[in-house]
């Protein structure tokens, strides 16, 4: 009799490591689903969302290629907190649909940790009561700016407007089955410290 499949939520604000630590858990035999990767499926060309997407908000919210113009979108999500509500209401749907055709495949396959990557884990409200534990990624806001500042080139405003976006540190840790601190350590340290979490999570 195999034992009980473990649904493990990984979140974690933009810059704190969490795709590392994913990783790390993927290398120690965790099935990986990953929200952020789906929801770019669904808004590149051909993408289940940009017929809609089109429709809500305009052609011009459409790239000559048939993608999702993601950095028009960012602006006027920024702008105007009905948009990005209006967004989601049409992607999550479908991130939820995929996701849990994913675990249903991982399921079968006879993994026993499933691992469901989900940036707004706390802020979407609706993935707690799927989930066995959350796994939550932490470290000092200034460490978030300076590290997607530095990986993504964007001005320091944009980050601190996409912090201000998410949930904040004190919410994701109240939400924490689990908790790792990746600030000041080294990619090395980082990988080290997961791999000694991953028997946890029944990897």
């Amino acid at each position: 009799m195999h034992p009980p499949i473990q649904r493990i939520g990984l979140t974690g604000g933009i810059g704190s490591g969490k795709s590392t630590v994913a990783r790390v858990l993927v290398a120690c035999g965790a099935a990986l689903i990953d929200a952020d990767a789906i929801s770019r499926q669904l808004t590149a060309p051909g993408g289940a969302a940009i017929r809609e997407l089109a429709s809500r908000f305009g052609p011009q919210m459409i790239t000559a290629e048939g993608a999702m113009d993601r950095d028009r979108m960012r602006q006027r999500v920024f702008s105007d907190p009905a948009i990005k509500l209006q967004l989601e209401a049409i992607i999550h749907p479908l991130v939820s649909q995929e996701s849990a055709r994913q675990a249903r495949v991982a399921a079968d396959a006879g993994c026993g940790c499933i691992l469901f990557d989900i940036p707004l884990l706390v802020e979407s409200g609706r993935w707690r009561q799927q989930l066995d534990r959350v796994l939550v990624v932490d470290c000092m806001e200034e460490t978030q700016i300076v590290r997607v500042m530095a990986r993504n080139a964007f001005a320091r405003e944009v980050v601190e407007k996409i912090i201000a976006g998410q949930a904040s540190r004190a919410q994701r840790l109240a939400a924490a089955d689990a908790c790792i601190c990746n600030e000041g350590l080294s990619l090395a340290a980082l990988e080290r410290l997961v791999r000694q979490l991953a028997p946890r999570f029944g990897l």
